[in-house]
């Protein structure tokens, strides 16, 4: 994540009681100084309170929006703060009800939800772009366990703690007397602590058979059902409770912690950053005074230049009832030669669709990345004689091969993507020929074992930077195992691009089953999948998996085994919010293989066949 896509926030940079009364008068450059100075505050409170949904942008600049245009009547300037937070409030309020209305109306009751959108997780711009470590990494993935409600009251309290805000603005925005709001505070904390010990023991898990049977059940998506569920566990559990005994108060943490830097897809390049503290120029201001002029039915909107939002000129661009949707944040959050087949997928993260468009203005402003309801088949493969028509026939809508070329292997409909295989693939030429050959790039096969890439986090990380360079969205390194373990190879890894703000847009995993029975291994798996995501919450890609038992000789099951092992775990995958991509091990049904779909003549075997009636998309 390079630091030019955000522009930082500074304690204190609200505007003062004299900025204030000049915008009253509709001094113009006051005017911009008080919207520049009041985004960092708003994106916080709403970033936090929405927890990233895809309208955060938007209800940030409608709350501006009438900050700007209500300015002129406010009665008591000196409590600008309280006012300004109250009015925060009363947008995210606005949002909630009309988006529960809007599901109501358009969709079956069993189906309704309100999900983040996982590129703009607020949390993880939390953890990562103020760099959190431990218990208040804990404390900030805790807050994905809260209802709405508490999410709103800790938007407020974690501001308050940070010293932004003072309780006589939580008293203003609630609307409630001081001694209702600390009530609702303490219950807010406790609903906090819950989440922050079922962070805790989801994380290292130890050897409990009861949280593992309990995870084996829960889909992977934060919710109070299930803090609950695991919370009841967690008492119950001598060892569980043992692990999340040592909670330092959330007061401790959070007090002093500086505001998220607020993207600029939102703020002006203007805004200060760490570079400068320079002002809004005039000409935004004029934009901002004609605006306040205008009637809501004169807005209308105008192309963005490369999609962004241009700090308070943008607001003059705002389109009333249209369906164009905000950019996110412009840059990708942050956290985390060929040889045997070992594989990885890769394609950025997608934005799950949005329950319903919201009534509220919309920024025009590039179109989003299709999501997860597109490509999800998919197959490794390498060079057979009949490697092109078995592809075509399996239904695959994406493959890989190991390799930054597709070794000449295409099917119409079948999207190539690249890898990166180690640390020799990395040059000049390969990843000219990938940036050539796909849009995703996939990372380093296997970096964990000694017959793979072969490679340690540091030579990963010294290498990522050149990846990164092509401006492809990238998958992590796929490690053979222990992608969920703390401090193993991937954990080490993902921790030091995240030092380094480096861009990692999604996680790729391997994994095969020794477990030949389709019920146990499809549990298996999806328990491995959902402990990766409670640790990194980035979209998976699962780039290699079958059944087969290792050993000094390999077993595989029966092909009607694997074929019922197929058809299970596929189904599971597409019930998990977060995968993203699937690719099956492999295409070639070489001699003695047990996981191969198709004959080298071109003739789909038993697990080739039950591959074929999979959809390709995910549903």
């Amino acid at each position: 994540m390079r630091e030019s896509s955000f522009a930082v926030a500074s304690p204190g940079s609200l505007p003062g009681l004299p900025t204030v009364l000049a915008a009253q008068r509709g001094d113009q450059q006051a005017l911009a100084d008080l919207a520049s100075g009041c985004l960092p505050l708003l994106y916080n409170i709403i970033g936090r309170a929405l927890n990233g949904h895809p309208d955060v942008d938007d209800v940030v600049q409608e709350t501006l929006l009438r900050v700007l245009r209500g300015i002129s009547g406010l009665r008591q300037p000196i409590s600008f703060r309280s006012w300004l937070v109250a009015v925060a409030i009363h947008q995210v309020r606005d949002h909630h009800q009309s988006r529960q209305r809007s599901q109501i109306r358009q969709t079956p009751l069993d189906d309704i939800t309100d999900v983040a959108d996982p590129r703009a997780d607020f949390v993880e711009l939390t953890t990562l772009r103020l760099g959190l470590s431990n218990q208040r990494r804990e404390i900030a993935e805790a807050t994905r366990w809260l209802d709405a409600d508490d999410r709103e009251l800790l938007a407020l309290w974690w501001l308050e703690e940070s010293g932004e805000l003072q309780r006589t603005d939580l008293v203003a925005a609630l609307d409630l007397p001081s001694r209702h709001v600390a009530v609702r505070v303490q219950r807010m904390k406790q609903q906090l602590d819950l989440g922050r010990a079922v962070v805790r023991v989801l994380h290292q898990p130890g050897n409990c058979a009861g949280l593992g049977a309990m995870m084996a059940e829960w889909d992977g998506s934060p919710g109070a059902l299930w803090r609950k569920r695991f919370a009841r566990h967690i008492r119950e559990c001598d060892g569980c409770s043992a692990r999340s005994s040592d909670l330092i108060p959330a007061e401790r943490l959070l007090a002093g912690l500086p505001l998220v830097p607020v993207p600029l897809a939102l703020a002006h390049s203007s805004l200060p950053s760490a570079s400068g503290s320079g002002l809004v120029h005039a000409r935004h201001a004029r934009h901002v005074t004609k605006l306040l002029h205008l009637p809501a039915k004169a807005l209308i909107s105008v192309p963005l230049a490369a999609g962004a939002v241009a700090g308070l000129a943008g607001l003059a661009v705002i389109n009333h009832g249209g369906t164009g949707r905000p950019a996110a944040a412009t840059a990708p959050a942050v956290v985390a030669g060929s040889a045997k087949p070992s594989t990885i997928a890769t394609t950025r993260p997608a934005a799950r669709a949005a329950a319903a468009p919201s009534p509220r203005p919309k920024v025009v402003a590039a179109p989003a990345a299709k999501g997860g309801t597109s490509c999800i088949k998919g197959v490794s493969t390498w060079t057979f004689s009949a490697a092109n028509r078995s592809l075509a026939a399996s239904g695959a809508c994406w493959y890989y091969d190991w390799a930054s070329g597709n070794s000449g292997i295409a099917a119409r409909g079948a999207e190539f993507v690249p890898m990166m295989w180690g640390a020799k693939s990395v040059t000049a030429s390969a990843l000219a020929q990938a940036k050539s050959q796909g849009k995703t790039l996939l990372g380093f096969n296997e970096p964990d074992m000694g017959a793979q890439s072969n490679m340690s986090p540091a030579q990963a990380l010294a290498l990522w930077p050149k990846l990164v360079g092509t401006k492809m969205r990238l998958g992590s390194p796929a490690v053979a195992t222990n992608g969920a373990t703390p401090n193993a190879w991937l954990d080490t890894f993902m921790r030091g691009a995240a030092a380094r703000h480096y861009r990692v847009d999604f996680i790729t995993l391997h994994w095969y089953g020794s477990d030949f029975r389709t019920a146990n291994a499809t549990v298996q798996l999806r328990s491995y999948i959902q402990a990766v995501y409670a640790r990194y919450h980035k979209p998976i890609w699962l780039t290699e998996y079958a059944l087969i038992r290792f050993g000094s000789t390999t077993q595989y099951p029966t092909q009607q085994q694997q074929a019922a092992f197929l058809r299970s775990s596929t189904t599971m995958l597409a019930k998990l919010p977060y995968l993203q991509r699937y690719a099956w091990f492999a295409l070639p049904a070489t001699k003695g293989s047990g996981t191969g779909l198709f004959t080298t003549a071109g003739k789909p075997n038993v697990i080739g066949s039950a591959f074929q009636s999979l959809p390709p998309k995910a549903h």
